[in-house]
């Protein structure tokens, strides 16, 4: 847990909020078994950028141990979480979230999707005997992929892509540089009495990469942006997905798919775990708008690789527009 003096609460970011928490009943939902799927996943990417799936095929089992390895590891004294920092960026970090000075009421295991790599970083924390951890998160990292790539190929399909892989494959490649990320939001009891005020767990932001899923326990925080700049809470729902469409995948079809920006915000009673699949493309892919989605249009976006781009996103704050420095400029 992050412990936090309570002086120290000064250096976090809070929010003004009149109304008591509502939560917003027209996320889309989609259910990946029924064969009009496609056409629903299309309309909530263009609307949202964000939808909930069920009938995911992802093991409920998969998902519990998972979660319960998660609590353990959250559980164990912060000296032995420390074993696995700093986060470079791979590794166990608090508070602070990347390396530009934003902060949150968070604290989180990052990992690359590398067996090998997972191994090292969980060693310096379990020893010799990473194996139950290491044997949940792979199980779960493989059915969550699996899904992901379904739902992208579904995406192509709904858009007419005659190449229905055309998404899937970047993660699918053995370069793909997909991570995994596991958040921790501790109760802050401090914030009720702050009456009117939310403390942010984590900044508003949208994610670079191409798709993300997202699964979290039975405790509310997870927020989404509408087109108009209003916050919606999202109603937190264990036994399901949430995907959010990246900034990679927005270019990729040329803004008609909206990368959502959202934000968590801390909770006074409860804790709230979050694990987070971030589908990549490899570092080399060269991301531009499909010239299918582009006959008869102007592209919105100049071609870049991943690795540029990503190098890019990191280097910035959290709230910033990425995505503004790779628009084409037209002339007016």
């Amino acid at each position: 847990m992050v412990l936090v003096p309570k002086p120290a609460l000064q250096q976090f970011s809070f929010i003004r909020n009149i109304k008591p928490t509502t939560f917003f009943s027209g996320i889309p939902l989609i259910d990946l078994s029924k064969p009009d799927s496609k056409h629903l996943l299309v309309k909530a990417c263009e609307e949202f950028g964000f939808f909930k799936v069920v009938n995911h095929g992802v093991p409920l089992e998969f998902i519990s141990k998972l979660e319960s390895e998660a609590v353990k590891f959250f559980s164990l004294p912060l000296s032995e979480k420390e074993k696995a920092s700093p986060p470079n960026p791979f590794g166990y970090g608090k508070k602070s979230i990347g390396q530009n000075g934003d902060v949150g009421w968070v604290e989180y295991l990052l990992l690359t999707t590398n067996q090998e790599s997972v191994s090292q970083r969980l060693s310096s924390v379990f020893g010799d005997n990473p194996e139950k951890f290491r044997c949940a998160l792979n199980d779960y990292v493989s059915a969550v992929k699996k899904m992901a790539c379904e739902i992208l190929e579904m995406m192509a399909d709904g858009l007419k892509i005659q190449n229905r892989n055309v998404f899937s494959k970047l993660l699918m490649d053995e370069q793909s540089d997909s991570v995994f990320r596991l958040n921790h939001y501790p109760p802050c009891p401090e914030i009720q009495a702050l009456k009117d005020h939310n403390m942010i767990g984590f900044g508003e932001h949208t994610d670079p990469q191409i798709i993300s899923v997202l699964r979290s326990n039975n405790t509310s925080g997870l927020q989404i942006s509408l087109n108009d700049g209003s916050w919606i809470s999202v109603p937190p729902d264990p036994g399901s997905f949430f995907i959010n469409v990246g900034d990679s995948l927005q270019v990729m079809t040329n803004g008609r798919f909206k990368s959502v920006r959202h934000r968590v915000l801390a909770n006074s009673i409860k804790a709230r775990i979050s694990m987070i699949y971030f589908g990549g493309p490899p570092l080399r892919e060269k991301i531009a708008p499909l010239p299918s989605l582009t006959e008869g249009e102007e592209s919105l976006y100049r071609e870049f690789t991943w690795f540029e781009y990503k190098r890019s996103a990191y280097s910035s704050r959290l709230a910033d527009n990425k995505l503004v420095l790779f628009e084409r400029i037209t002339a007016s």
